[in-house]
């Protein structure tokens, strides 16, 4: 049985939703790895929609077991409103269905306020986060401080830990000028979530290894995309965690030998969230009219999207970074209406050309693309199924991005729904 990651190949935003959702029609459990609930994917199915930012995909489909990994940060507060969210649509959460592990990482009320009070006053330097404690919560954890999910089960152990960790932050917060956080009410209020969340914890590194005893086809779902990995991507200007494929490993519990493959999930132009370098971004009528056709907005927070051409560059560098096997290319129907469109190729830095995105941002934000121009196929690929139904001019820029990145491309989506996707190859029949 094949086991697969999705990731996200750029910044984030690629359309991973629709394609684990079909994914996991097809895979036994589905697991987290990674990241907090500043992930958005958004579901579509019958006719009902599912906007999801902590559970994992796999939970709205009837039969699977979703698993919230130890590389993933949680708000216990949200993770109860998520739940109670999705089960008022009918969805069934129990403790047959949804396991957490029970060595993740608590984003608590102070990580939250950390994080609002880092980004005002960083002015022109902020990262553009979602302001949802996800980074201050990562940097606890690093530092060894952190609340996790097992600290819930003893009161005298939690009020040992709490100390620890409001130590450091309430140093921080009085060299601010902000007021001192108070421990009492903090812990009451966890002790009271408790049993809420205690009660879907369990050691997910051993049931993992019972899964695969059982040969059941596992689907690790990715958060944010690769260029937001905090060793990988656009730094400082990332995200707080290791996006790529392998962190699937490290973020669940297993060894890197159970992953079969590795989907990298691509949109047919380039969007960013936030703050940070964006080679093709336009700022002009094309990318008005992208953000317009591909309702670029943020799941989580309705952030306007950032839009741009293809960098081919960039996806180039990902593939070989988290070793993709295979491309998921979303969103090509929203090219449908342009009279042409780019896709970079190369970089021009301080007047060389070079071939990958460098590390230093100051060299990030001094680059500038170099594109390939290709015609617009100026044609309704809305919905198309099959891929010789494309205009002859799509299949060309489909192939020269697939020629250019150097990985296949197993699908091809031309809308939000489902089934409107033309598969290529079905990464668990390989």
């Amino acid at each position: 049985m094949k086991n697969i990651v999705v990731v996200g190949s750029q910044w984030g935003d690629e359309g991973k939703g629709k394609i684990v959702d079909w994914l996991s029609e097809q895979a036994d459990v589905v697991i987290r790895f990674q990241g907090g609930h500043n992930a958005g994917h958004t579901l579509v199915i019958n006719g009902v929609t599912y906007k999801l930012r902590l559970l994992p995909s796999g939970i709205v489909r009837k039969d699977k077991i979703s698993i919230i990994g130890n590389g993933v940060v949680i708000d216990p507060w949200a993770l109860i409103e998520e739940i109670n969210e999705i089960k008022s649509k009918g969805v069934k959460v129990d403790i047959d269905n949804f396991i957490i592990s029970e060595a993740a990482n608590l984003i608590l009320p102070f990580h939250k306020e950390m994080d609002e009070i880092r980004e005002d006053t960083a002015g022109k330097s902020k990262i553009g986060t979602t302001r949802r404690g996800i980074g201050p919560a990562y940097e606890d954890k690093v530092g060894r401080r952190s609340i996790r999910v097992m600290d819930l089960r003893s009161e005298k152990n939690l009020d040992k830990r709490l100390d620890s960790v409001l130590i450091h932050h309430n140093a921080i917060r009085k060299g601010l000028g902000k007021k001192i956080f108070e421990k009492k009410k903090l812990k009451d209020d966890l002790l009271k979530i408790a049993p809420e969340i205690l009660k879907f914890s369990q050691p997910v590194w051993l049931k993992i290894d019972e899964f695969k005893k059982k040969k059941k086809r596992i689907l690790f779902e990715g958060a944010q995309g690769i260029l937001l990995d905090v060793d990988h991507g656009t730094y400082p200007f990332v995200t707080s965690s290791n996006t790529v494929a392998s962190s699937a490993a490290t973020g669940s519990g297993c060894g890197p030998n159970t992953i079969n493959y590795v989907l990298g999930i691509t949109k047919a132009y380039t969007t960013r969230v936030g703050e940070g370098p964006f080679p093709t971004e336009l700022q002009n009528e094309v990318g008005e009219l992208l953000g317009t056709r591909g309702k670029e907005f943020g799941t989580v927070t309705s952030r306007k999207r950032r839009c741009g051409w293809f960098d081919g560059v960039l996806v180039r560098q990902t593939i070989k970074i988290s070793g993709i096997n295979g491309i998921a290319l979303t969103k090509l129907d929203v090219l449908d209406e342009l009279d042409e469109i780019k896709m970079c190729i190369s970089y021009e830095l301080n007047g060389k050309k070079i071939d990958y995105l460098p590390a230093a941002v100051e060299d990030q934000l001094k680059i500038k693309p170099v594109y390939k121009t290709f015609k617009g196929w100026k044609q309704k690929t809305n919905g198309i199924k099959n891929i010789n139904e494309l205009p002859e001019k799509a299949k060309d820029y489909i192939y020269a991005i697939e020629d250019f990145i150097g990985a296949k491309i197993s699908s091809i989506s031309t809308s939000p729904e489902r089934e409107d996707t033309i598969l290529i190859e079905n990464p668990f029949e390989i």
